[in-house]
């Protein structure tokens, strides 16, 4: 079983993220795909043995819309609400919108961004850089999946997202003492 094949195993056996995918499969989106922490964290408590759930702040999803309105946004997260459990919740961001509010909230501003696809390849860390599209089960790992697999946070150097990086990997080591931590390169 190749690596795509025993993260969707993963997914498909866990009652959280069984549950998310059903959900948000029946609440299409443009471009739409579940993405990062709710992903390899599952992976890491079924490596790990813990329960279901564990560590889960939230599931993002992820969709790409032209209409960068506010408007058209807020009344897809307000349908959101109504479809998805309430937890852990579900926090719905149109990824055409990242860059109206990137430079508040992260310090430094953004390109546009060209799809999902594009979002995922930017984040703080390569590990984290994993999206399924729950209509397809389509994995989307522009950095392969081994890092998750071998319980590593690589940082992932292509924006200067190395506070984010920092801060998430902390968090994860303190919820999963077994994972390793790369540190950001000093030349980044």
């Amino acid at each position: 079983m190749d690596l795509t094949e025993r993260l969707l195993q993963i997914l498909e056996d866990d009652p959280v993220m069984a549950r998310a995918i059903a959900d948000a499969r029946a609440f299409p989106l443009p471009d739409q795909w579940i993405v990062s922490g709710a992903i390899y964290n599952t992976v890491w408590n079924a490596l790990t043995g813990r329960p279901s759930g564990y560590g889960i702040k939230d599931i993002d999803l992820f969709y790409y819309d032209s209409d960068t309105s506010w408007e058209a946004e807020d009344r897809v997260i307000r349908a959101g609400a109504a479809q998805f459990a309430p937890s852990p919740p579900v926090e719905i961001r149109n990824q055409a919108r990242v860059h109206l509010w990137y430079a508040a909230h992260f310090g430094h501003p953004i390109a546009p961004l060209r799809d999902c696809r594009d979002s995922i390849r930017n984040f703080a860390s390569q590990t984290h850089a994993v999206g399924l599209n729950p209509a397809t089960l389509e994995v989307y790992a522009p950095y392969g999946l081994e890092a998750i697999f071998q319980l590593r946070v690589i940082p992932n150097p292509v924006a200067n997202n190395r506070a984010t990086h920092e801060s998430k990997a902390a968090r994860a080591k303190a919820m999963w003492p077994e994972v390793v931590i790369e540190p950001w390169p000093e030349h980044a």
